[in-house]
């Protein structure tokens, strides 16, 4: 039976009363899952009163059971999110005068907070995967989690697919293990499908035992795309040319969130905006690479709303409630309904009024990526979502964890393991594969006494071999593995945060660098830090390296659909339609099925165009392996360039047969050898093995540089290849580097329509559609945005060609 309004303590009741509100339909049937002992999965749209609804059936069992002890865990994808939601829990607790203590547990609290939080826990502990995973790696946990109620996981989905949501996993069924009756709790707002969540929320992955509870329907969010004097550029993605327009917003509205998708290209539109910013108005930046006082500072000035604007990017795309933002703008092509559904949820943070955001598209393309974008939402069509079975790394450091809190068995964990639903498949033999390598380092390895971390003291029991590698394993343990990182100082010692030490390597004193929203001059390097002198001239932007954010499978099915569908093209601006016609003229406009590629001569090279749509990163893995190729056809090939909707290959020689440029066996052959030879896997590797504790990041007062773990890593990774090529964490390495840094199966999709369905067009100059990719030849290196101005010059002159009808 449903809980009702008169079921709640009357302390709740009047708490409720004297804001005015009533419980909501799903915050009552959480509590009610919670009164029959069942787990639960919340999807509710943003403003929904999700956190509230998670955390009320705690609130209304200490205050009808009081008791000590930790009674409810809270677990955040951001340290920023625990620390607001702190202060959001508090509040109601307060003001019902209840006795509940509330606190807070991540990488930023004081080291002897965190011993006493051990010894006298609060209540209700807030807390990140990383810090969870730690508290559950010292002997007294087994004490500390005994008599845990509940688990309550926020976001989702914005963990549950990757490696933190193997670590959760994990954490999870050891949870279990230690007080068998705890219940799990997950909430989101952007979920496509819940049964897979359900699922990995359940234990032993049986979707049946967890409640699915659905919010009511929220407005429909207002939602537009910013396109100044009815013109969209043909290139650049930093939505420069709308700065004035983007301004003029931010000075009507009361609050406005900006949301980038990389720091690079949120530093640059910090910049123009204050070029722009006649009025003064304050406006600041917000990204993961900033210090953490200075995020602290302007998220405490945005709550309390002296803060007409903040840039931001990820940093920001979960969970913290600031009640004055009423517009959300999305810089750049939003690459997926479900992230502009989240971001846009920040404004009007309220079930009952609509958010309101508007898309500022950087370039043509970026336009029908923005339409393909609220028609999805408009349709509520979500991002679709894939999850994979968990990985061998992070098992790997969760063995070692458990060893770290006392000796285990092995057929008790192999069966608590397999009760987390990413390793619910793990078979015997890659379990001891497992076990081999936490207790020898492998085969090749196995001669190193460092490397022999767990000894087996009898048949199937293991334990830690010695007590240091407990304290070096919490040292080092977590499944974030960051680009080795230079700290940025003033003189005076002041630190602004951190710069990745690839681009710190190019500079030198006297270069000036925009970063925190400021322009800097290098003065001077030592060991990791750079220091740095405020300045008034222009500078480059930072650029930061990792995986690019790359259009969505689902969005690109929507653009191919709107390119081949002419009686949608009276929605675009004229300047949209007029491009597309006259690339339906010119050369053809691609089916949606289709592999669209052109050939075409220009200024004494030839260039070959394919647009796939498979997005940024697909399309970068390809156009290496295409210029491979053509190199051994004796095409001399000079480069290519990508962007998510298509890749540009020109070389010396013409491409008459394309077809066979795209064989389905690339990927056999091309594919395999450059990967080898790349890079890619030896970045790879490195993750891995900081993840599976093969090298460490930090001893006891001394933490290592990038370049010393690189190093570490290299040489590790040399010997694995020689002498024990199936080393578990080489096989580790690859399924990296061939799904996560390469979208192989998206890759895997485009070869397959080359196959089949390729139409090859040769014309005789540079298309339309083309423009867009051409106009970053020779630029593609350059930091995000910083070319704009000159891409937007050179692409005038390309277009005027590609638009000529003759």
């Amino acid at each position: 039976m449903l809980a009702n309004v008169s079921a709640l303590p009357p302390v709740v009741e009047r708490w409720f009363a004297g804001r005015g509100w009533q419980p909501r339909r799903h915050q009552l049937e959480m509590l009610d899952a919670a009164h029959d002992g069942e787990h639960a999965l919340l999807v509710a749209a943003t403003g929904a009163g999700k956190t509230l609804a998670g955390f009320l059936p705690t609130i209304v069992d200490l205050i009808e059971n009081p008791a000590e002890g930790l009674h409810t865990l809270y677990i955040s994808p951001l340290k920023a999110l625990a620390v607001d939601v702190q202060r959001n829990l508090l509040t109601p607790i307060e003001e019902m005068g209840v006795d509940i203590r509330v606190e807070t547990r991540t990488g930023d609290t004081p080291s002897d907070r965190k011993a006493r939080q051990r010894v006298r826990p609060p209540q209700i502990l807030l807390t990140t995967p990383e810090s969870l995973s730690l508290l559950l790696r010292y002997p007294d946990s087994a004490l500390l989690f005994e008599n845990l109620q509940n688990v309550v996981i926020d976001e989702i989905h914005a963990f549950a697919r990757n490696k933190r949501g193997d670590l959760l996993a994990l954490s999870l069924s050891r949870l279990q293990a230690l007080s068998p009756k705890v219940r799990r709790v997950g909430l989101s707002a952007t979920v496509a499908d819940p049964d897979a969540y359900r699922s990995w929320l359940a234990p032993d992955a049986d979707m049946d035992v967890v409640r699915l509870v659905a919010g009511d329907p929220g407005v429909e969010p207002d939602l537009d795309i910013l396109i100044p004097e009815n013109r969209i550029p043909w290139a650049g993605h930093s939505g420069y040319h709308a700065a004035r327009d983007v301004m003029l917003l931010i000075e009507q509205h009361r609050t406005t969130l900006i949301f980038c998708n990389t720091r690079g290209l949120a530093e640059l539109t910090f910049q123009k905006l204050w070029s722009v910013n006649d009025r003064s108005l304050p406006i600041g930046i917000h990204h993961g690479s900033l210090a953490v006082e200075a995020r602290r500072k302007i998220e405490a000035a945005m709550a309390q709303g002296k803060v007409r604007a903040l840039v931001a990017t990820a940093s920001l795309d979960l969970g913290i409630d600031w009640g004055d933002i009423d517009l959300v703008i999305q810089m750049g092509a939003p690459k997926g309904s479900s992230r502009l559904l989240q971001r846009i949820g920040r404004a009007n943070h309220r079930l009952d009024a609509p958010s309101k955001g508007m898309i500022v598209p950087g370039n043509r393309f970026e336009y029908l990526e923005a339409r393909a974008a609220l028609d999805a939402i408009g349709d509520g069509e979500l991002d679709p979502e894939s999850f994979r079975p968990g990985t061998l790394d992070v098992l790997a450091q969760h063995v070692l964890g458990v060893a770290c809190a006392g000796p285990f068995d092995e057929a008790e964990l192999l069966a608590e393991i397999r009760s987390a639903a990413p390793y619910a498949g793990l078979n015997d033999e890659a379990f001891r594969d497992i076990l081999n390598f936490v207790a020898t380092g492998g085969y090749a390895l196995k001669a190193y006494d460092r490397f022999r971390r767990i000894v087996e003291e009898a048949p199937g029991r293991w334990r830690l071999a010695k007590p240091d590698f407990a304290v070096q394993h919490r040292m080092n343990a977590g499944v974030i593995v960051e680009q080795p990182l230079m700290d940025v100082r003033f003189k005076g010692g002041r630190k602004l945060g951190t710069v990745e030490e690839g681009f710190a390597s190019v500079l030198e004193p006297g270069d000036r660098i925009f970063f925190a929203g400021l322009s800097l001059e290098v003065l001077s390097f030592k060991e990791t830090d750079i220091f740095v002198q405020a300045s008034k001239k222009s500078a480059r932007i930072v650029t930061y390296g990792g995986q690019r954010m790359s259009m969505s499978t689902h969005l690109a099915n929507r653009v191919r659909a709107m390119l081949a569908d002419r009686n949608d093209w009276h929605r675009f601006p004229d300047d949209v339609s007029e491009w597309l016609e006259v690339q339906s003229e010119r050369s053809l406009l691609p089916e949606p099925h289709w592999l669209l590629v052109e050939t075409f001569p220009h200024e004494g090279r030839h260039y070959m165009v394919a647009y796939s749509f498979e997005g940024w990163n697909a399309h970068q893995s390809l156009g290496m392996l295409l210029t491979k190729r053509m190199e051994t056809a004796g095409l001399k090939p000079l480069g290519f360039v990508a962007n998510d909707y298509g890749l540009a290959v020109y070389g010396l020689e013409p491409v008459t047969d394309p077809q066979s440029l795209f064989s389905p066996d690339i990927l056999e052959h091309e594919f395999t050898e450059w990967l080898e030879r790349s890079h890619l896997l030896k970045n790879a590797f490195r993750d891995v093995a900081v993840i599976g504790g093969l090298v460490e990041r930090q001893h006891p007062g001394k933490r290592k540089t990038g370049r010393q773990v690189s190093f570490s890593t290299d040489l590790i990774y040399d010997v694995l290849r020689r002498y024990e090529p199936d080393h578990l964490l080489l096989r580790a390495a690859w399924d990296d580097a061939r799904t996560r840094m390469t979208e192989l199966g998206r890759l895997v999709r485009l070869v397959d329509r080359a196959a089949s369905t390729m139409v090859h067009v040769n014309v005789d100059r540079i298309t339309p559609m083309a423009v867009p990719l051409m106009v970053i030849i020779g630029r593609e290196a350059a930091p995000e945005g910083t070319a704009d101005e000159a891409l937007l010059l050179e692409a005038e002159a390309l277009a005027e060609a590609a638009m000529r009808i003759d």
